[in-house]
């Protein structure tokens, strides 16, 4: 009988450790006081959606050209591509080979979901300590030039957005998506996200993880 519950119990201990793993990436991503984040995606873009309660001024101060939103939409993306009203084939094919990017700002009146009605929009509960990664990424992904703050470069793709000078370069490994899922790898999402290049790619690896609403 005493040998029997010890094989059940390294059994039971085995499955438990398992299951331990398993859950690793979703209790990593969500321990702690929760705070809420999206990831929105058209099909071919993406993008992060935090509410203005979590962003605080001092770490991303371009905020401050939407006193009334009360969310706010971060993208990355080529700069001639992105802001570009009317994008020929010439700028599709100069945007697979690197060069200079740019943050794409939305102040959003309303949550995302209403907003956008007809895109893949999913939410994630971090940790606060996950929140402040995540914001020390989109801090660092402005090109302020040394200044407080970065200087507006156009008018955005929606008439609540802007354009703004943005560090690293953009090329066709290292777009859009791929952005999206570094700022989720800096913030600790726990699943791998190397390689990610599309946005089915990322939506697929990240949506077991999010929220049911």
């Amino acid at each position: 009988m005493i040998q029997g519950a010890g094989e059940n119990f390294r059994a039971f201990s085995r499955r438990a450790a398992l299951g331990a793993l398993l859950l690793a990436p979703a209790l990593a991503f969500a321990a702690g006081p929760a705070h809420r984040i999206w990831v929105v995606s058209n099909g071919w873009h993406s993008g992060i959606v935090l509410a203005r309660a979590d962003v605080p001024e001092s770490a991303i101060p371009e905020i401050a050209d939407f006193p009334h939103a009360r969310f706010f939409e971060f993208g990355w993306g080529d700069a001639e591509f992105y802001p570009a009203r009317e994008a020929g084939a010439w700028l599709a094919l100069r945007a697979a080979f690197p060069g200079p990017a740019v943050m794409h700002v939305a102040g959003l009146s309303d949550y995302p979901a209403r907003i956008w009605p007809n895109v893949t929009i999913l939410p994630f509960a971090v940790s606060a300590e996950a929140l402040s990664r995540l914001l020390a990424f989109l801090r660092d992904s402005f090109n302020r030039a040394g200044a407080g703050r970065a200087v507006v470069m156009a008018r955005g793709i929606y008439p609540f957005s802007f354009f703004y000078p943005a560090t690293g370069r953009f090329h066709v490994f290292n777009n859009c998506n791929s952005w999206t899922a570094q700022a989720l790898t800096a913030m600790g999402f726990g699943v791998s996200l190397g390689g990610v290049n599309t946005a089915d790619d990322l939506i697929s690896r990240i949506r077991p993880f999010a929220l049911a609403e």
